[in-house]
């Protein structure tokens, strides 16, 4: 004799949710090449374009900008501004303090120097009133400035040039300017 136990139906047993987990903080890591392994290794990941911020021209704000993006002011900026980017001063807003960009276009009025930019561009309502340290100057007629200029000189050929431009009195003065011998 065969023996079985017959198959009972299943019960339905009462469904509890329990609540989702929660998720963990995401962080950010950098991306992946734009291109595959099966690809060109002569062919470069594609870079990401940096991001514009913007201080409006309805705006005045006094502290320190830092950062690798593009920075456009408008309105009124206070303090100093060190960007890896570029920074565009518009039409009608003002600056006071030093900059540290790499491309700086001024419409509007920068009271400080600029340090250390690749390219200034001084448009024909621009106003500097502080020296310009750079790679390239471009002014446009009816723009002004105020203060002392250096544009051409890479960082070794700015040490000897500045070594081998001292006067000759030592005052501080061409001998123009000092007394005479």
């Amino acid at each position: 004799m065969a023996m079985f136990n017959p198959q009972q139906p299943a019960k339905k047993d009462p469904v509890s949710f329990a609540p989702d987990p929660v998720p963990a903080p995401v962080r950010e890591t950098s991306p992946a090449p734009a291109y595959s392994a099966s690809q060109s290794a002569a062919r470069q990941p594609i870079e990401r374009e940096a991001k514009e911020s913007i201080i409006a021209a309805d705006l005045t704000i006094e502290g320190k900008i830092e950062g690798a993006g593009h920075v456009r002011i408008a309105g009124k900026f206070k303090g100093d501004v060190n960007v890896q980017g570029d920074l565009t001063i518009e039409h009608g807003a003002k600056v006071n303090g030093e900059v540290r960009a790499k491309k700086v276009i001024i419409a509007g009025e920068l009271e400080g120097n600029i340090d250390s930019a690749t390219r200034v561009e001084l448009l024909d309502s621009g106003v500097i009133v502080g020296d310009v340290k750079a790679g390239t100057l471009t002014v446009a007629a009816g723009s002004r400035m105020r203060g002392n200029v250096e544009f051409g000189w890479d960082e070794k050929s700015s040490t000897t040039a500045s070594a081998s431009a001292k006067p000759a009195n030592g005052n501080g003065h061409g001998a123009e300017n000092g007394a005479a011998s």
